[in-house]
């Protein structure tokens, strides 16, 4: 997959790669950054994948304080609030406690949470003995791979020095503060978690650190939540075995209820109809929409289009253009829908608009009006769609650049 770095009105960064109607974000833990999760990302299809540095870590690494769990939710929130679609968010170890804050903040979108290895939110509550040798990490590279060593299982050398090398940039002071972030932990981890939707907790079987002890507590706050184990992994089963954790995740998406998340945005409904076409790409998914007579008009048309067979064609073509579009509001008046929504195209060019669709009482869609905009975005998708659809739609239909 493609990936494009975004940047949220606050100036946050983060990579998007895919798209679809809804998005996973990742959370990476203590001393990691966002490529930890790549092996991964690189496995999903059919859905946007989203991944960022924390405050001290990555790209970030010479930010200053404070590294609490509530600053790091709140980047993190500034990023699944820029995205503006219903997400999964997959956090791993101290990365777990900053994902359920985020998701636990946004009921209305969060599809699912995903606690990778978990470090509980309510923290590990170690001693000062019992911390000293993390807070003794900090600039010494050779204790961080030892440390990286002792918690996976017979990961290759190379693949090890990958692990460890995003923590031989985190400063000394930032080791010590993240540390003690994660040992204390946040203090709506006293309580049953805030929130409620579908939670898939994720242990490596031989991770030496969240133990079950601490998996115990943590599920202890999740009574409705799934479990699953990484076999031949430790701590960090999405580098040790991404395969495997793909595979977990892929599952989970499949099975969470799109629709509880609805709030306000139609995209958080399971995919039906006009929306499953876009998701799919596909011509006879569109056609499965339209009555045969179906009229397409819109603002990237210089007249309609008309019949089933041109309509798809048309429709499939364009959506393959889009490389991220979601559908942010809905409103319905008899037997027409309005959707709202927001795409991005050609590199990261955002375009916004509007769709009206008219279904007729067997319930398929009669006509079809998509208003785009800016124009100078509208233009180019426009030219964009007559050469892509030469010898199969008449070319007056499209914008012809002067």
């Amino acid at each position: 997959m493609v990936s494009h770095q975004r940047t949220t009105e606050s100036g946050l960064k983060y990579v998007s790669q895919g798209s679809g109607a809804y998005a996973v974000v990742f959370v990476h833990g203590f001393l990691d950054a966002a490529p930890v999760w790549d092996d991964v990302v690189g496995r999903l299809s059919g859905i946007e994948c989203v991944q960022l540095d924390l405050a001290g870590m990555g790209e970030r690494k010479n930010e200053s304080g404070p590294f609490s769990l509530d600053r790091f939710a709140t980047d993190v929130g500034a990023v699944v609030d820029a995205i503006g679609k219903p997400f999964v968010i997959v956090g791993q170890s101290m990365g777990a406690q900053v994902a359920e804050l985020v998701a636990a903040q946004r009921p209305d979108r969060a599809a699912g949470l995903v606690l990778l290895t978990p470090v509980p939110l309510g923290g590990v509550g170690l001693s000062t003995d019992g911390l000293a040798p993390f807070h003794a990490l900090g600039g010494n590279r050779e204790a961080q791979i030892a440390v990286r060593r002792q918690l996976t299982v017979e990961l290759a050398a190379d693949k090890l020095q990958r692990l460890a090398e995003p923590g031989f940039e985190v400063r000394s002071d930032v080791v010590t503060a993240l540390v003690d972030t994660w040992n204390a932990g946040h203090p709506d981890g006293a309580d049953p978690s805030r929130y409620e939707g579908a939670v898939l907790v994720v242990n490596g079987v031989d991770d030496g650190f969240v133990t079950s002890d601490l998996i115990a507590k943590v599920m202890a706050r999740f009574p409705e939540a799934k479990t699953a184990s990484v076999a031949k992994a430790g701590h960090w089963p999405h580098a040790e075995q991404p395969a495997a954790v793909s595979a977990l995740l892929g599952g989970f998406i499949e099975s969470v209820n799109w629709a509880a998340a609805s709030g306000n945005t139609v995209a958080n409904v399971k995919p039906q109809g006009w929306t499953n076409a876009f998701a799919q790409k596909s011509a006879d998914t569109f056609a499965d929409a339209f009555d045969d007579n179906v009229v397409l008009e819109a603002s990237v048309l210089m007249r309609p289009v008309e019949g089933i067979t041109q309509v798809k064609t048309v429709m499939s073509t364009a959506s393959k253009i889009y490389e991220a579009l979601a559908f942010t509001h809905e409103a319905v008046n008899g037997q027409r829908n309005y959707l709202e929504w927001q795409a991005r195209a050609f590199g990261g060019m955002e375009l916004r608009g509007i769709t009206v669709l008219t279904k007729n009482d067997a319930g398929k869609i009669i006509r079809v009006a998509i208003h785009h905009r800016p124009l100078a975005a509208g233009l180019r998708f426009s030219a964009e769609l007559r050469e892509r659809l030469h010898g199969q739609i008449d070319s007056d239909h499209f914008y012809t650049a002067a």
